[in-house]
């Protein structure tokens, strides 16, 4: 790949030119190694890089919480903010990352805002990272806010992780007891019905099923995959849409066991953002709508929606929250407890 660069030289002139590399890291490293302060590295579009954008290097979760993690730690030892985000795009190993990182840095060389240059990024950087790091610029606590994100993204990453691995078990005898069903009618069960020949008065309806279900299963078996590939792709366009979101979700909240799991987790998160856009001076209606954002159910998100509506009107939150089924009655105590001492955030 090609890349169009900024650097300066030893003697304080900026040089401006091409290099080719493998990726923006290398291409860092290289400028470096002739002895170059690099200013700015981006992909020159157009031509092979532009073929290769689509297969770009996907950054992952972990990377961001790396990067802001280190971030807290260069800011807090003194590093200037335009300098420790240069060092990490320099050391990153994602060409992804490191044009991102990049990018991050000409800005704030050009005076942007560092809660400005994120935004730019909403794909990697969400509402909720950047209100609060607009609101450690304001309050002057960035190293500080820094690590409690990269504190907060962990723990939901983790939380998210032990999900995963929960349902591992379960997903895996799912597809092994569907996979002994679809063996047993089709291979099993059509060497027993000689034994129901003249006698289908006489069977049982669920075995008369049972009859059916095995006929389709060998005969019209394509009907079965095109029927599954119709419903997977109905899902996956509804989900999309305003209803099938409103429906999908209420299906996940009201599933034995799944429902249970699926609240905690949208609270959870919720009230973890809260707490912390809270503790960070983020202002209260901001911070509610944020809660809304982060929820990733429609009937949370409405919730907290309303509850930023009735805060407008004057009443306190565990007012708005009394007497919601989505909400158990101790986190609304405890929210007023919270209100009440003015110690909310430590509370949440």
């Amino acid at each position: 790949m090609k890349f169009a660069y900024q650097a300066r030289e030893p003697n304080g002139q900026i040089r401006s030119g091409e290099i080719t590399a493998p990726d923006a890291g290398e291409a860092a490293r290289q400028l470096r190694n002739e002895g170059l302060y690099l200013l700015s590295v981006q992909p020159i579009s157009g031509g092979g890089a532009g073929g290769l954008a689509v297969f770009c290097r996907r950054v992952t979760r972990s990377e961001i919480i790396y990067v802001t993690n280190q971030l807290a730690v260069m800011v807090d030892s003194g590093v200037p903010l335009a300098d420790a985000v240069q060092g990490l795009a320099q050391q990153a190993t994602n060409p992804t990352l490191a044009d991102v990182l990049f990018a991050i840095h000409r800005d704030l060389e050009s005076g942007e805002d560092f809660s400005s240059a994120l935004a730019k990024f909403p794909k990697y950087f969400d509402r909720t990272y950047v209100n609060l790091i607009k609101a450690s610029e304001a309050s002057g606590t960035l190293a500080a806010m820094l690590d409690r994100i990269a504190t907060q993204s962990r723990n939901e990453l983790e939380t998210l992780q032990k999900i995963r691995g929960a349902m591992i078990y379960p997903a895996a005898m799912l597809v092994m007891c569907v996979g002994v069903c679809i063996f047993l009618l089709t291979y099993v069960f059509p060497k027993l019905l000689p034994m129901f020949a003249g006698r289908e008065e006489e069977i049982p309806k669920p075995t008369r099923m049972l009859m059916a279900v095995s006929e389709v299963l060998r005969h019209e078996w394509y009907f079965v995959i095109i029927g599954g590939f119709l419903l997977i792709s109905f899902v996956l366009y509804g989900r999309k849409q305003p209803w099938g979101r409103r429906f999908l979700d209420w299906m996940w909240l009201n599933l034995p066991i799944w429902g249970t799991l699926t609240r905690k987790v949208a609270i959870s998160r919720s009230v973890r953002t809260l707490a912390t856009t809270v503790n960070a001076g983020v202002p209260m209606l901001d911070a509610l709508q944020l809660c809304a954002g982060v929820a990733n159910n429609v009937f949370y998100e409405r919730t907290w929606l309303d509850v930023s509506e009735k805060v407008t009107g004057g009443k306190q939150i565990h007012e708005a929250l009394a007497g919601n089924d989505l909400f158990p009655d101790t986190l609304v105590q405890m929210i007023a407890s919270g209100e009440k001492t003015g110690k909310l955030g430590h509370v949440l």
